[in-house]
C-alpha cells in the first residue's frame, strides 16, 4: 500500500481542502445548519422509537455526523438516528430489558459499540462486499414491512393512548384500535395532524426549507400558550373509586412475582439478572410449587456445579423441568398485568370539590352530583413500574417531551457485559449490514452526480468509526439518513465540513436549547416518524422484481410478510428472506442449464428447446451453463444420460465447455466417470471451449489424457469440422441440424 493511500485511508478528510475556498465554507455552514434543523427533532423522534429518551437522539447526533464524515468517503451523506436501525435498536433490547431504563440504555451503548466495531472490521479487511448477502428483493420487503410496522408504531403517541405490547405486533396494534376508539385524547391527535399538515404542505410548495422545523416550532408554540400538558400527582387516598387501592396492591404484588421469578429463573439459566434485584426462591415458591425446597444459593450456582459434575443428571433434569414451569408461571402473571393495567388505564376520572375545598377523584359517571374542580378529565400514567400509592400520576392533557437535561453527555467506556455481548451478535450484523445499505445506497447516488469517488470499506470504516466514538457518548446505532442526505446535497453542501457544522449546531442546541424542547408535543415526535417512513414504501420495486423474476418477487413478498408476522422480532423476517435467496440460488446451481445445442440463422448453436429445432442423430452437442462441483453432478450425469436414451443412433457426445468456470474434486470426479460410462458404451466423447483454468485441473488429474488430445478443441465449429464426416459415416440423415437449419416437424 502506497503511502498516500495510507494517508487517504487513515485521513481521508484532509482531501477537502483541496481548492476549499470562502465560498465553499459558507455552502457547508448554510447546509450544516439546514440539516441540524431537520436532525435535531427527528433524531428525537427517532430514539423514542428506539425506546430510549428522546434526549438520546440528541446524544447520538453531535459526535457520530462528524466523525463519520471525517474518516468515511463520501462528502455529503448525513450520518444520525434513522428509523430502521432504530425500530431494529428496539427490537432486539426489549427482551433483555424494560425500555428507557438504566439497563436499557447501558445495552443501546453496547450495542452502538458493537455495530461500530463489525463495521470497521469489514472496512479494514476491505470486505465491504458481504452486503451482497441481503439481495435486494429481500431489502425491498424488509424496508416496506418496516415502513408500515414502523409508522404504526406511532399510533399509540399520535392518539394519545397508552398499551402493552404484546407478543405479536398485530396484537398490539388490536390493543391500540381498541383504546383508540374509547380514550383518544383528541387535543394529541390534531397536534400530530396539524404536524403532518404542515410538514406535508411545506414539502409540496417549498421541499428545500426544513419543514419539520416549521412544524416542531408551530406546535411546541401551541402546545406551550394553551397549556397542552397537564399533569398533576396525588396519592391514592385521592382516588374515590370502589376497588381502586386493592386493585393497586394486586398490581404491585403481581409485578413484585415476575421480578421474582424473572430473578429465579435467570438463576437456573446460570444468567446474572441485569434488571432486577435478587429474590429469595421462597417467595416464588409459594406461588408456584414446583420449585419449592430449591434455595436461590443453590440455583445461581448450578451452572457451575454442573461444570464440575457434583450435580447428578436427574438433578439437573429437574431444573429444566422447573425452568419450562416458570416459563408458564411468568407468562401467566405478565398476562395478569396486562389486564390489571388496561382496567386502571380505562378509568376516567374527574376532580370534585368536597368539604372544606377538599379535591379528590370520581369516575367521569358518578360525579354529576358534585361540583367540578375542573373540566379535565383524568387519567392515570401506567408504566411498566409499581405503582407507589403515595405518588401516583394523573394526566389531564397532552404528553410533552418535557425536561431535556442540558448540557453534553459525558465521554466514558460503555459498561461491557460479554453474556450480553453474545446475544447481541446477530443483531449487531444484521443492524451492520442495513445501516451501511441504507448509507452506501444514498453516498452512491450523490457521489455519482457530484462526480467523485467512492470508497464503500472507506465508508465502512467511517460508519464503524462513527458508531464507535457514540458509544462513548451516549448514542444508540447510528447510520447515513436518506432525507437528510438529500437536504445536506440540495442546499450545496461542499465537503464533509457541513457535517462538522451539523455536530456544533447539536453541541449548540445541547447546552443552550434544550428548556425550548419541553412543550414539544409527543404527537408531533410521532408525526415526524410517520411523515419520515412513507418516502420508504415502495410499491414499485416489488413490481420490478416479479417483472424481472418471479422468484425474486416471491421472496419480496414473503420477507414482507414474514417481517409483518414476527414484528417486532424484525431479525426473523430479514433472516428467512435471507435463507430463501440462498436457497434459490444454490438451487440454481445445483440445477443449472444443460441445453442439447443446433445450428441457428445467425449461423451460431442454439438451444434446440428454446428455438424449436431438430437434433442431429448421431452428434449430441451439449452446453453445461455453470460451475461443476459437488451440487450439480448427479444433475449433469442424469440430463446426459437421459439424452443418450433419447438418441438410439446416437454415436458422438460434445460438451462445449464455454459456460464452465470452476471445477472442484467432486465435479472431476464425476465428470470422469461419464467419460468411462460413455467410453464403455461405445461413444466417442469430444469437449470444446474448456477453459485454461479447467484444462490445469484436468491436466493434474489424468481426465485430459483419458478424454485424449485428439478429442479436445478450441471452438465447437472447429470440432465439428473434424468429428461430423466420421459421425455421419452411412448416414441416411438428409439434412444435418448441425450444418443446415432445420426446424421441429421438417424432414431430417
Amino acid at each position: 500500500m502506497t503511502t498516500s493511500r495510507i494517508i487517504r485511508t487513515m485521513f481521508p478528510f484532509l482531501f477537502w481542502f483541496k481548492g476549499y475556498d470562502i465560498k465553499a465554507l459558507r455552502l457547508d455552514l448554510l447546509a450544516g445548519i439546514t440539516v441540524a434543523l431537520v436532525l435535531i427533532p427527528q433524531s428525537m423522534a427517532y430514539a423514542q422509537l428506539a425506546g430510549l429518551p428522546a434526549y438520546y437522539g440528541l446524544y447520538a447526533s453531535f459526535l457520530p455526523p462528524m466523525v463519520a464524515a471525517l474518516f468515511g468517503s463520501s462528502r455529503r451523506l448525513a450520518t444520525g438516528p434513522v428509523a430502521v436501525v432504530s425500530m431494529m435498536t428496539a427490537a432486539t433490547l426489549e427482551p433483555l430489558a424494560i425500555s428507557g431504563g438504566e439497563a436499557y440504555v447501558a445495552y443501546a451503548i453496547l450495542l452502538a459499540f458493537c455495530v461500530g466495531i463489525f463495521q470497521l472490521m469489514l472496512g479494514v479487511l476491505r470486505l465491504g462486499v458481504i452486503v451482497n448477502l441481503l439481495s435486494h428483493p429481500v431489502i425491498t420487503g424488509f424496508i416496506n414491512a418496516a415502513a408500515l410496522i414502523i409508522a404504526s408504531s406511532q399510533l399509540p403517541k399520535f392518539f394519545g393512548v397508552h398499551v402493552d405490547k404484546a407478543e405479536h405486533y398485530y396484537e398490539t396494534m388490536l390493543r391500540v384500535a381498541q383504546s383508540a376508539i374509547h380514550f383518544t385524547h383528541w387535543p394529541s391527535f390534531f397536534m400530530g395532524l396539524l404536524a403532518i399538515v404542515i410538514m406535508a404542505g411545506c414539502k409540496r410548495k417549498h421541499p428545500g426549507l426544513p419543514c419539520v422545523l416549521f412544524a416542531v416550532v408551530v406546535t411546541t408554540v401551541l402546545s406551550w400558550v394553551s397549556g397542552f400538558e397537564q399533569n398533576r400527582t396525588v396519592t391514592a387516598a385521592d382516588i374515590h373509586v370502589p376497588g381502586f387501592t386493592e386493585k393497586i396492591d394486586q398490581l404491585n404484588s403481581n409485578l413484585d412475582h415476575i421480578l421474582q421469578t424473572v430473578s429465579v429463573r435467570a438463576a437456573i439459566a446460570g444468567v446474572p439478572d441485569q434488571q432486577v434485584e435478587p429474590a429469595k426462591a421462597e417467595n416464588v415458591c409459594s406461588s408456584c410449587h414446583a420449585i419449592r425446597g430449591i434455595g436461590l444459593d443453590e440455583l445461581k450456582n448450578q451452572d457451575r456445579v454442573v461444570s464440575e459434575e457434583k450435580i447428578p443428571l436427574q438433578k439437573v433434569l429437574e431444573l429444566h423441568l422447573m425452568a419450562g414451569v416458570l416459563d408458564q408461571y411468568l407468562a401467566e402473571e405478565k398476562e395478569r398485568a396486562v389486564e390489571l393495567r388496561k382496567e386502571l388505564r380505562s378509568l376516567q376520572l374527574v376532580a370534585v370539590k368536597g368539604s372544606g375545598d377538599i379535591i379528590y377523584y370520581l369516575q367521569k359517571e358518578q360525579a354529576d352530583a358534585f361540583e367540578l374542580a375542573d373540566t379535565h378529565t383524568w387519567r392515570l400514567r401506567i408504566g411498566n413500574n409499581q405503582i407507589l400509592p403515595e405518588k401516583i400520576l394523573l394526566v389531564g392533557g397532552g404528553e410533552v417531551v418535557g425536561t431535556v437535561p442540558p448540557g453534553l453527555p459525558s465521554i466514558s467506556m460503555p459498561h461491557f457485559d460479554l453474556k450480553i455481548m453474545v446475544k447481541m451478535i446477530l443483531p449487531a450484523i444484521i443492524i451492520s449490514i442495513l445501516g451501511f445499505m441504507e448509507a452506501i445506497s444514498i453516498a452512491k447516488d450523490m457521489a455519482a452526480r457530484s462526480g467523485y469517488r467512492l470508497d464503500p470499506n472507506q465508508e465502512l470504516i467511517g460508519q464503524g468509526l462513527a458508531n464507535i466514538a457514540g458509544s462513548f457518548s451516549g448514542s444508540y446505532p447510528v447510520s447515513g439518513s436518506f432525507s437528510r442526505s438529500a437536504v445536506n446535497f440540495q442546499a450545496g453542501a461542499a465537503s464533509g465540513m457541513s457535517s462538522v457544522f451539523t455536530s456544533i449546531a447539536v453541541i449548540i442546541t445541547l447546552l443552550f436549547c434544550t428548556p425550548l424542547l419541553y412543550h414539544l408535543p409527543q404527537s408531533v415526535l410521532a408525526a415526524i416518524i410517520m411523515m419520515a417512513v412513507v418516502g420508504l414504501l415502495n410499491i414499485q420495486d416489488v413490481k420490478h422484481a416479479f417483472t424481472v423474476r418471479r422468484a425474486d418477487g416471491i421472496i419480496c413478498v414473503i420477507t414482507f410478510a414474514a417481517t409483518l408476522f414476527f414484528a417486532p422480532h424484525l431479525d426473523k423476517g430479514i433472516m428467512i428472506g435471507v435463507v430463501l435467496s440462498a436457497a434459490v440460488f444454490f438451487y440454481k446451481r445445483m440445477r443449472p442449464n444443460i441445453a442439447e445445442l443446433s445450428l441457428w440463422e445467425d449461423t451460431h448453436y442454439r438451444n434446440t428447446r428454446l428455438f424449436n429445432l431438430a437434433q442431429c442423430k448421431y452428434i449430441a452437442v451439449i452446453r453445461f451453463d455453470g460451475p461443476l462441483f459437488y451440487g450439480n453432478i448427479s444433475y449433469l450425469e442424469d440430463e446426459v444420460l437421459k439424452i443418450v436414451r433419447n438418441l438410439p443412433e446416437l454415436r458422438t457426445i460434445h460438451f462445449k465447455c464455454n459456460g464452465i468456470n470452476t471445477m472442484d474434486t467432486s465435479g472431476e470426479h464425476a465428470l470422469s466417470q461419464i467419460v468411462d460410462r460413455l467410453h464403455a458404451a461405445g461413444y466417442t466423447v469430444c469437449f470444446s471451449g474448456i477453459k485454461v483454468q479447467i484444462v490445469e485441473i484436468m491436466e493434474r488429474s489424468g481426465l485430459l489424457e483419458k478424454i485424449g488430445p485428439e478429442n479436445t478443441f478450441p471452438t465447437l465449429a472447429q470440432a465439428l469440422d473434424i468429428i461430423w464426416e466420421q459421425a455421419h459415416d452411412h448416414s441416411d440423415e438428409i439434412s444435418c441440424p448441425l450444418k443446415k437449419i432445420v426446424r421441429l416437424g421438417d424432414n431430417a
